[in-house]
């Protein structure tokens, strides 16, 4: 056993006969009378209080602690007192990623947890818990990849508590806490019509984000950020080094998703789609940080930008620019005065680059090179998000054979 149990109730002092002997304290018979304390691996005391006739419970208290110390799984029982809110504060501030992405963690945390678990002690969770918040989750109709992202989230707080000390386990990874299911729907690309419906309905300065986004793979940011001199005309490439980030309400340039730079064939069509649009709004030079707000300044000759000759901003665009566009095209219903427009996730500019794949699959182009031109480090999540379009195996069989004997010379017998 560690420590020592101190009897708050009785001292021994030393009689007149030389024995000790054990006397009563002004504190006999009030509060707890026992207090079990030791020595933490960090040289601290602690210590925890017990009530009368008790002292056998505060003995294997004490003889846990130190079983826990010997096989190197102590953990600090006042730590756990902190609440989930405050942990996941400070966490947050000693994360070192993508500045737009703390954002992002930050307002998850303050919408979708904080209000539900931020006030419990960390100590006192329980699976049950995560089980009724993933419910709550549920309930809300968010999507359900949305759901995972702050599921995974509130995880990574609990490992960070588990890593420094201060929890056993993680109870999201509890045998009877299940993750929000992702919907496992099929993407279904755009047709060649809606891409230029869509097109028609964008005012006629922006209209060319779509070629670039349907006929080059880029993503949203890195149209919006897209510069002259990243556009090589004569060999037929795009040089994707940039995109337009909001971190929080500010604008900065920041390095493509993933810090992934890459080169893009440019298409003749798209080519003279950039040519002509150059020609009726010539690039400006637009100056913005450089990855967080007080980054360095960085000045780039943007194809794209606002009326104010300032980097677009994707909320500004996606809602008074996108979506009534979805509007014309018939994608989504007119919107009623006084209501949002119809919801439309996935009829954002990310549909491009569906359509994008989808043509570069059919016209049989593989899935490493596809992967290379969309910016994704792992051609394996390029080819589950994407397999269901590539043209079948037995199509293409039947196909490559009868080429051959069309192109051969069998009819001469």
């Amino acid at each position: 056993m560690a420590g020592h149990i101190q009897d708050r109730w009785y001292k021994t002092e030393t009689a007149s006969h030389g024995r000790t002997i054990k006397v009563k304290t002004d504190r006999y018979g009030t509060g707890l009378r026992y207090r079990a304390r030791y020595v933490a691996p960090d040289g601290s005391e602690r210590s925890k209080s017990f009530p009368d006739k008790q002292k056998r419970l505060a003995e294997a208290w004490l003889t846990q602690i130190a079983a826990d110390m010997s096989r190197g799984q102590y953990l600090d029982p006042s730590a756990g007192k902190v609440t989930f809110g405050e942990f996941a504060t400070q966490w947050l501030a000693s994360q070192t990623t993508d500045p737009s992405t703390i954002v992002n963690m930050e307002l998850r945390f303050r919408l979708h947890v904080l209000p539900y678990i931020g006030s419990r002690p960390l100590s006192a969770f329980q699976p049950g818990h995560i089980r009724a918040w993933a419910r709550a989750l549920a309930d809300s109709g968010m999507a359900a990849s949305y759901q995972r992202t702050i599921f995974a989230n509130v995880s990574a707080v609990f490992g960070a508590a588990v890593d420094d000390g201060i929890l056993p386990r993680n109870p999201c990874r509890a045998g009877s806490v299940r993750a929000p299911k992702l919907d496992r729907r099929k993407i279904t690309p755009w047709t060649r019509e809606r891409v230029f419906a869509l097109r028609d309905g964008l005012p006629s300065q922006y209209a060319t984000t779509v070629d670039v986004g349907a006929g080059c793979g880029l993503r949203q940011g890195e149209i919006f950020g897209l510069a002259l001199d990243e556009v090589d005309f004569i060999g037929g490439g795009v040089h994707v080094v940039r995109q337009v980030k909001l971190v929080g309400p500010h604008l900065v340039f920041a390095p493509p998703k993933g810090g992934k730079l890459r080169d893009v064939p440019l298409p003749e069509v798209v080519s003279d789609a950039l040519a002509a649009h150059i020609t009726r709004r010539p690039p400006v030079d637009v100056t913005l940080p450089w990855k967080t707000p007080d980054g360095p300044p960085v000045t780039a000759r943007l194809l794209f930008f606002s009326r104010e000759h300032k980097a677009l901003n994707r909320n500004y665009f996606n809602m008074y620019l996108w979506k009534p566009a979805l509007v014309s095209a018939g994608v989504i219903p007119e919107r009623t005065p006084g209501e949002k427009f119809h919801p439309s996730r996935e009829h954002g500019m990310h549909a491009l680059r569906h359509y994008y794949a989808s043509v570069l699959l059919d016209a049989g182009e593989n899935i490493k090179a596809l992967a290379e031109y969309l910016g994704h480090a792992d051609p394996g999540f390029t080819l589950r998000t994407y397999t269901h379009l590539m043209p079948n195996s037995r199509d293409r069989a039947r196909k490559a054979i009868d080429r051959m004997f069309r192109d051969g010379d069998h009819n001469e017998a």
